[in-house]
């Protein structure tokens, strides 16, 4: 049997290290089984996925060296590589459980379920709600379906005992069915959620072996369930170990910058990141740590990986990318780096409209354009003397900027200009005075080129990169700060 992985990320947002992180681990088990490596494209969350978004996901995956034998735009006999391409398959299955009662429609409304969820906690109970709890009395279900009430599909699951999965790392991890809710196979706008569309796509696109992050465990239940009703082999599975920050705590984009386009745009060399994310969890036989991706795939082996949480160290990586820069580059292959990093026609071309209106000569330039090729900018406490705010006033507004864009799905001048007039309407600050700190904080001077279009030029990652970077130069926020502020900014 050919071994066949998969990475199926959705398109929501900036592409993720973790996701490449689970794509190179897929990609060397399917490679050093001499088997095929798969990308499907999630995007069933119609409102948050874009097709920018997807586009980011292939060209840094690609840009880490990542290749993959069938997806969207490769194409492969087991398409559409799109689930939301895919509707009418779902639709199908999902009827097929029903005809056959291991799925039903639920007609209950979001109220009637908190209603029922706030029961259970006042009773000290799981919150799982199973099909009996969320069960209409015979003539209102017959009410409600002959009224149009709108619907969910859901999933029957046991109401008690323990189900048993097989992991390839971890061996049998025991699960009690009663912390399993009767789980939404279909939601009430006709789009699959991911448990019914992940076991459908996988078993008909061939896939033999699953290797995803750790945070799926307690879901593999519900997935091995749905294999047993439709009468389908279940993949091997393997739940990989989350990156961490140094911390221990879940890497995310609060803490450190998780974007594959941050590391890009820092100046980082692809196969730096990709030889570092092939370190997480997992080593060479030798031990040593510099490798090529070919290598990996040479010397790849599962049950290498450690199941302790990796760390991702940016002092690490540096460290890796700087050997890799004097060891393997030479003069000229430092010049193309440069050149293909940011002296690029595709990137210097966004600039140029920026200093030209403010340049008398070329030699003004550079100095003028500084920040758009540099990475975090040299600023410090003082930097910020001729702002009219107090410090903390200054902190509060870097950091409410920085959740706000967090929430940003397309990053372009004219959705960061209506974010930041929101939010300095409910600061009630005027925008000069609002983005005066923010300058500082993005392009490390008072007077520079225009601060919205250098954010829409560098990114979202680098931008809050750049703010969080503000923040700490000022003192940072501790955890009893970060609670105030966070309460604040919700009653905003």
């Amino acid at each position: 049997m050919t071994v066949r992985t998969r990475i199926a990320p959705s398109p929501t947002g900036d592409p993720h290290v973790g996701t490449a992180y689970i794509a190179l681990f897929n990609l060397c088990y399917a490679r050093q089984h001499g088997g095929q490596f798969i990308l499907r494209i999630e995007d069933t969350d119609r409102q948050r996925s874009t097709s920018e978004s997807e586009q980011m996901i292939l060209d840094s995956l690609r840009w880490l060296g990542l290749d993959w034998d069938e997806g969207p735009d490769v194409g492969g006999p087991h398409g559409p590589y799109r689930q939301s391409e895919r509707g009418e398959i779902y639709a199908e299955h999902a009827q097929k459980l029903l005809d056959a009662g291991h799925a039903f429609k639920c007609y209950r409304t979001s109220e009637e379920l908190d209603t029922l969820r706030e029961a259970r906690r006042e009773a000290g109970e799981h919150l799982a709600l199973k099909p009996n709890d969320l069960a209409l009395e015979p003539e209102e279900q017959a009410r409600r379906e002959r009224e149009e009430w709108p619907f969910v599909v859901r999933m029957r699951v046991p109401e008690s005992g323990v189900c048993v999965v097989e992991d390839l790392l971890r061996g049998r991890i025991e699960v009690e069915w009663a912390q399993i809710d009767a789980q939404i196979l279909m939601k009430s706008d006709g789009m699959p959620t991911y448990h019914l569309a992940n076991v459908v796509d996988d078993y008909l696109m061939g896939i033999t072996d699953v290797l995803r992050g750790e945070e799926w465990i307690n879901s593999a239940p519900k997935h091995q369930l749905l294999y047993e009703y439709f009468g389908w082999p279940m993949p091997r599975l393997c739940h990989m170990p989350l990156l961490r920050n140094p911390d221990k705590s879940k890497l995310s984009k609060r803490k450190n910058p998780t974007s594959i386009n941050y590391y890009r745009r820092m100046g980082y060399l692809p196969q730096a990141v990709t030889n570092y994310l092939g370190r997480m969890g997992w080593s060479m036989p030798d031990d040593r740590e510099k490798f090529t991706l070919d290598e990996m795939v040479s010397q790849f082996d599962i049950q290498r990986v450690s199941l302790g949480g990796p760390v991702f160290d940016l002092e690490k990586l540096t460290w890796l990318n700087g050997v890799y820069l004097r060891e393997d580059l030479d003069d000229a292959a430092l010049l193309q780096a440069l050149r293909d990093w940011a002296f690029n026609e595709a990137y210097v071309s966004q600039i140029l409209p920026q200093i030209r209106p403010r340049i008398s000569t070329l030699s003004e330039a550079i100095p003028l354009a500084g920040h758009f090729f540099s990475g975090l900018p040299a600023i410090n406490e003082e930097s910020f003397e001729g702002i009219n705010l107090e410090r903390e006033s200054l902190v509060e507004l870097l950091q409410f900027l920085t959740w706000r864009l967090e929430g940003v799905a397309r990053w372009e001048k004219e959705t960061l200009l209506a974010e930041v007039k929101k939010l300095a309407e409910q600061l009630e600050m005027k925008m000069k005075n609002f983005l005066a700190p923010v300058f500082i904080a993005v392009t490390g001077s008072a007077h520079s080129t225009s601060v919205l279009d250098t954010m829409a030029i560098i990114g979202s990652d680098m931008t809050r990169a750049r703010l969080r970077h503000a923040i700490e130069t000022l003192g940072g926020v501790s955890k009893k700060q970060g609670k105030r502020l966070e309460k604040r900014y919700r009653d905003l």
